[in-house]
């Protein structure tokens, strides 16, 4: 056991968020905190680290071990570049290898007994160094700020001049590469686009240390934990298993407690009504047994009926105008910034009752499709047809459709004053609204509370062709499960960009990448995406870049094939590259193994000039093999 959470409250201003929390982390586990917005999981977090201190429990840490936590707004505030930021993470690791060097000079010059002494020091530090993958730390580097996106262009920009989401993946860059024996993570994969995602789950997946995560992203839970530890109306329970398993689990146990809370109620009302028909015969001999029930009924620990979500949309909202069967039509669409081309000639439709997402890589320009579709941007080239009878209704975030001075109610009432209260009520409580909730001020809903109200508004509009972009942002689980469902029942278009595979792979009918400035078009959801990537973005992408068009059909076919042609040579020959590179790799790593080994041999260890030598050679296959890493790397992204 690493960690452990023993009894853990918490309450602001008389509010408890925490009560008897307790659970534990073994050495090497990945674990989940869930819970809906609120519920208090980065409360826990603050409260582990020392942030925030507990009202009452205590935090256990195993002896010597460190932790390092990822907030969701990390201070980052530092006038370094990026890769300097990453330096200073290793300065620990510079510093040996400095003083390594520096031995190496003195030791040219002693003799005896001296020379004796700084050997042994020499031997010691080298092997640290070796522990500590010295050899390898810029090659480290490297591979983690490309793995969270970041180009080998972008080291040398300054953090401060970052935006807030590039300043989060430096911090959680710094994190990985600093090796914490616990580490804590608030929402990673906010700011991250899918492919830094998947390398994210690879990396802590492999992790030898211990990971808790606070995440919305189930498919990300799913790949990773092996342990999730809800936090519900204050209480604390752990599961054991993915997120998958936990939720089956939670639905059981759900259904036992509502089976046990509604047989205590048959019971209870059994009883009362069998002691009130006791004393209704005016005996005394039934009115003492009457009694004798009374007093057992009233030492009954009456259960509580269990929270139940309705996650499951009751109501099928339906455009009031429908489309015509062609919503919209993009042909030749390109849009650059400056000397860069985010897409060009971009060719694709949507018809009536598609649910279509798009995905690629941040900053390929998904949302610049949105905004020229909603006439927010204008294109270069190209253009965006609507079909007839269509109305777009656009969702973007910032929830300019919402008056914050109203109460939820009002904002629904007044936008919709031939809607009755109760269908009101039932449009809020679809969206997870209910009680007196609905008359809660709008300026005082979480962004997650109101990105859900937007979108409620945005369903009951007469819009029939939905644009949202990122519309899982800022949603707790539950709330995701609730959109989910109101998207599968809406029976008019839906063009949206996610990053949320899990989202995507519940709703999407048909998925468009965004990449190498071109549209691959996916007849499917997430998982037949995945299933047909590579063949599909060889084909797609390669080929219509190769494409020259031409008059004639025959001479189109020629080219064709032969593009074709250079495109599998092309492929052929980086497949060669890449055998070839993973080969020399390979021999390099077999190479400074054994040197390694030497080193460490007892007539070696005392033998300066050969210590020397072997230093010598150990830093040029180091350096050659940082060389060909980044070789593979790149053949691997071609």
């Amino acid at each position: 056991m690493i960690l452990s959470c023993s009894n853990i409250s918490k309450a602001f201003d008389g509010n408890t968020i925490l009560d008897n929390c307790s659970f534990h982390i073994e050495d090497h586990e990945k674990a989940a905190i869930v819970g809906i917005n609120g519920a208090g999981k980065s409360t826990l977090f603050k409260i582990i680290t020392g942030e925030l201190s507990a009202d009452a429990g205590s935090v256990t840490v195993s002896r010597d071990k460190s932790i390092a936590y990822l907030s969701q707004h990390p201070d980052v505030s530092t006038h370094n570049t990026i890769y300097e930021e990453m330096l200073s993470v290793k300065k620990k690791i510079i510093a040996l290898e400095n003083r390594i060097r520096t031995l190496e000079i003195e030791m040219k010059e002693l003799t005896g007994e001296a020379l004796k002494e700084q050997l042994e020091v020499y031997a010691k530090l080298t092997h640290s160094f070796e522990l500590q993958n010295g050899y390898a730390y810029k090659s480290e580097i490297t591979g983690v700020l490309k793995g969270l996106g970041f180009n080998e262009e972008d080291f040398d920009r300054l953090i401060d001049t970052l935006s807030g989401g590039q300043k989060t993946r430096v911090f959680l860059s710094r994190i990985l590469l600093s090796n914490p024996d616990i580490i804590l993570l608030d929402e990673p994969t906010n700011h991250l686009d899918l492919n830094s995602i998947a390398w994210l789950e690879g990396f802590l997946g492999n992790y030898k240390g211990s990971v808790i995560v606070i995440s919305h992203d189930r498919y990300f839970l799913d790949k990773l934990v092996t342990k999730v530890i809800e936090i519900e109306d204050t209480k604390c329970t752990t599961y054991s298993g993915s997120y998958s398993d936990y939720a089956v689990k939670k639905e059981q146990l759900r259904d036992n407690l509502l089976r046990q809370y509604y047989n205590q109620q048959r019971e209870i009302r059994h009883q009362e009504q069998v002691i009130e028909k006791l004393k209704s015969f005016n005996r005394e001999k039934s009115i003492k047994r009457a009694e004798s029930r009374e007093k057992l009924l009233a030492k009954t620990e009456v259960l509580e009926k269990p929270k139940l979500i309705d996650d499951k949309m009751k109501l099928r909202l339906s455009p009031r105008n429908i489309s015509g069967n062609d919503v919209l039509s993009v042909k030749g669409l390109s849009k650059s910034f400056g000397n860069t081309t985010l897409f060009s000639d971009l060719n694709f439709e949507i018809k009536r009752g598609e649910k279509v997402g798009i995905i690629g890589n941040n900053g390929t320009g998904k949302t610049t499709i949105l905004k020229i579709i909603n006439g927010l941007l204008s294109a270069d080239s190209g253009e965006t047809r609507l079909g007839a009878k269509v109305e777009i209704g656009y969702y973007d975030q910032e929830h300019h459709v919402l008056n914050m001075d109203k109460t939820l109610f009002d904002e629904i009432s007044d936008t919709y004053p031939e809607m009755t209260n109760t269908e009101i009520r039932n449009v809020l409580a679809a969206f997870l609204f209910t009680g007196e909730e609905v008359f809660k001020l709008v300026g005082d809903l979480s962004g997650g509370e109101r990105g859900r109200l937007s979108l409620a508004k945005l369903m009951l509009s007469n819009a029939n062709f939905l644009i949202l972009d990122e519309p899982t942002n800022h949603l707790d689980i539950t709330s995701k499960e609730i959109l989910e469902n109101a998207i599968n029942n809406y029976d008019g278009t839906i063009l949206y960009v996610s990053h949320d595979r899990y989202f995507i792979n519940k709703t999407a009918t048909r998925i468009l990448e965004l990449v190498n400035r071109r549209m691959v078009n996916y007849l499917g959801n997430y998982d037949y995406y995945l299933e047909k990537r590579e063949a599909l973005t060889n084909i797609y992408a390669a080929a219509q870049e190769e494409h020259t068009p031409s008059a004639s059909t025959e001479s189109e076919s020629k080219l064709d094939w032969k593009a074709k042609k250079e495109e599998q040579a092309k492929l052929r020959k980086r497949e060669n590259d890449l055998k070839k590179t993973e080969e020399q790799i390979a021999v390099l790593e077999e190479k400074s193994s054994l040197l390694n080994e030497k080193m460490n041999q007892p007539e070696i260890s005392s033998n300066v000039e050969e210590l020397v030598k072997i230093s010598t050679e150990l830093e040029d296959i180091t350096s050659k093999l940082s060389t060909l890493y980044e070789k593979w790397e790149a053949l691997a992204e071609e």
